[in-house]
């Protein structure tokens, strides 16, 4: 079993229940992890035989351009599109979070991660 991931891609986005959010954007940082049993032996240095990070990274990025309200959509909306291109992961995990959300007192981060199991 081989784990491929996309570690803290940041991006700034309008995702937000509430209008300012939406106005003003914000700092996200997405993490996606993806594991799947090798479907050739040795990979040998072939991109081909393995999953492509720079695709996950692609992916999180087409997602992140479109603005929705929460992030339970935009996460699930990566596992999805994550699941339909690699249809041989088997397990999955994507995480969004938003940096300083707009909250009462100093919050960090706020976020969603969505996990598929595909057995």
């Amino acid at each position: 079993m081989i784990k491929v991931g996309l570690y803290g891609a940041e991006f700034f986005a309008r995702h937000g229940y509430y209008k300012e959010e939406q106005i003003l954007g914000n700092r996200f940082i997405v993490t996606i992890e993806a594991t799947f049993n090798p479907q050739h032996p040795h990979i040998n240095d072939d991109l081909e035989k393995t999953l492509n990070y720079e695709q996950l990274c692609q992916v999180a990025h087409e997602h992140m351009k479109q603005p929705q309200k929460l992030l339970e959509t935009v996460a699930q909306g990566m596992a999805d599109a994550v699941m339909q291109q690699f249809p041989y992961v088997t397990n999955l995990q994507v995480e969004v979070k938003k940096l300083n959300p707009p909250l009462k007192g100093q919050v960090a981060a706020s976020g969603v991660t969505v996990y598929v199991t595909n057995n």
